[in-house]
């Protein structure tokens, strides 16, 4: 995965020197390379999304189109300024964007309580502006929601997590949570990447790796 190496920690630009963009969307192919649904909305009405950011996109998009109830997913760039940004743009750490995965999915098949698991134990969500050796602001944690009631969720997941890690080390969730902005497709080449490229960079920041705690999946049911 493509990172910038510099000695500085990474910091979030402004809207007013946010690099400044394009009014054309990025063009991908309308199909998932894994299960042949389309990447691109309107979705049906039953459906639902969420936005997530866990450091390298290529490796948390699988996790999400492998589960059970996972429509399809699609990787782009969300949460910061600059419209339809390229990669090396988001690298460059000058749009203020995450790399970011849409996971579109069926409640009642999966709940995102359930995605929201998946989230918190594939990522180290208290390393700030990195992913281990990945760095920079595209690589930050962030949970980016499409109502009100995916909000209340994504907080109290955030805060349940919180109280089981501290039950074992003194470290703080940087997680950002927030109402989700628009969402860039990533270029084409990087939609389903480890599908098209099985040797693919995918490293593994799983709560294992981390030594952090497994997420307490019932304690979102009290």
């Amino acid at each position: 995965m493509f990172t910038l190496f510099s000695f500085k920690d990474p910091v979030m630009p402004s809207a007013d020197n946010a690099l400044p963009g394009r009014s054309m969307p990025m063009q991908v192919n309308n199909c998932h390379f894994v299960n042949r649904h389309p990447l691109q909305g309107p979705f049906a009405e039953h459906l639902q999304q969420i936005i997530v950011g866990m450091g390298c996109f290529w490796g948390a998009e699988k996790l999400f189109w492998e589960q059970p109830g996972v429509y399809t997913t699609a990787v782009g760039y969300s949460a910061g300024f600059t419209p339809n940004p390229s990669y090396e743009e988001v690298c460059s750490g000058r749009t203020g964007h995450n790399e970011v995965v849409l996971v579109v999915f069926d409640p009642a098949f999966i709940s995102l309580a359930e995605l929201l698991k998946i989230f918190w134990e594939n990522h180290n969500p208290t390393e700030g502006m990195r992913q281990g050796n990945d760095r920079g602001t595209q690589y930050r944690s962030g949970i980016y929601t499409h109502s009100n009631e995916q909000l209340e969720i994504a907080e109290k997941s955030k805060v349940i997590y919180q109280q089981a890690i501290s039950a074992l080390q003194s470290v703080t969730i940087t997680t950002e949570i927030m109402a989700a902005s628009e969402f860039y497709y990533a270029e084409d080449y990087h939609q389903q990447y480890l599908a098209k490229n099985p040797a693919g960079y995918c490293p593994n920041h799983s709560y294992n790796d981390s030594r952090l705690p497994p997420f307490p999946l019932a304690k979102m049911k009290t």
